[in-house]
C-alpha cells in the first residue's frame, strides 16, 4: 500500500531520488523507470509532477538556485555591504555552489550542453532566470540608487546579464570534449578565458573599472574538468 503524501513533499521525494541516481550514474544513464523505483512511486504519480526526465532536469536546476539564494539572503541583507560587495557576493554564491558540486554536476553539464539538446538548455536556463533575476535586479537597483551602478532599468538589465550565460554552452561543450581527449589545461584555459571575459562584460554594461565583479574562480573549471577525461 502507498503513502499518501502532500504534492510538495512527494515532488521534493522525487528530485531528491533523482539527484542521487543523476549524480551516482549520469543524467542519460537514468531512467524515469530508475527514478519510479528509487522513489517507490507508481509511473502515473510521475508523471503527475513531471511531464517528462527533462523537466525533472528543469525543476532540479531551479531548485539548486533558489537553494543557493536562500543561503545568500542573510548575507546580502547585511546592511554593512554596499552594492559591488552584494553583486559580489551573488555571484561569489554561485561559484562555491559549482565548485563543491561540480564533480557530480559533470554528467549533467555534458549533457545540456550539447549542440543537439539547445531546447533543454534553454529551458533551464529561463527556470534557473526566474529564481535569480528578481533579486539581481534588486541589487542593481540599490546599486543605481547609490550612485554605484549604471542601471537605469533594473529588471532589463539583470535579465541582459544572466543572458551573457548562453554564450558559455559552446565554450562548456567544447572544454568537456578537449578535457576527455586529453587536452585537460587547453580545456581550463578556454573556460578560464570565457568566465573571465564573462565577469568583463558585466563590468562594462554596468561601467565598472574592470576587475570589480567576479563571475567565477579558477578552480571551478579545473574542478570541472580534470574529472572529465
Amino acid at each position: 500500500m502507498r503513502v499518501k503524501k502532500q504534492p510538495e513533499i512527494r515532488s521534493a521525494e522525487l528530485l531528491d531520488c533523482a539527484q542521487r541516481l543523476f549524480f551516482a550514474h549520469g543524467y542519460e544513464n537514468t531512467t524515469v523507470n530508475d527514478i519510479i523505483r528509487e522513489a517507490g512511486v507508481s509511473k502515473g504519480a510521475f508523471y503527475h509532477y513531471f511531464s517528462s526526465k527533462e523537466a525533472l532536469l528543469e525543476a532540479f536546476a531551479a531548485r539548486l538556485a533558489r537553494e543557493s539564494l536562500e543561503e545568500l539572503q542573510p548575507i546580502l541583507d547585511d546592511p554593512a555591504l554596499d552594492a559591488v560587495g552584494r553583486l559580489n557576493t551573488l555571484f561569489a554564491g554561485s561559484r562555491r555552489l559549482k565548485v563543491e558540486l561540480a564533480p557530480q554536476l559533470r554528467a549533467i553539464f555534458d549533457v545540456i550542453f550539447r549542440p543537439e539538446n539547445i531546447v533543454l538548455f534553454h529551458r533551464i536556463d529561463q527556470a534557473v532566470t526566474r529564481i535569480v533575476a528578481p533579486l539581481l535586479a534588486d541589487i542593481l537597483r540599490r546599486g543605481t540608487e547609490e550612485g554605484v551602478f549604471d542601471a537605469p532599468d533594473p529588471r532589463a538589465f539583470a535579465e541582459m546579464l544572466l543572458q551573457f550565460r548562453l554564450s558559455l554552452g559552446d565554450v562548456m561543450h567544447n572544454a568537456l570534449l578537449l578535457s576527455r581527449q586529453g587536452n585537460v589545461e587547453q580545456a581550463v584555459r578556454m573556460l578560464d578565458d570565457r568566465l573571465r571575459l564573462y565577469g568583463i562584460a558585466v563590468d562594462r554594461v554596468l561601467k565598472l573599472p574592470e576587475g570589480t565583479i567576479e563571475v567565477a574562480q579558477s578552480g571551478f573549471a579545473r574542478a570541472l574538468l580534470e574529472g572529465s577525461r
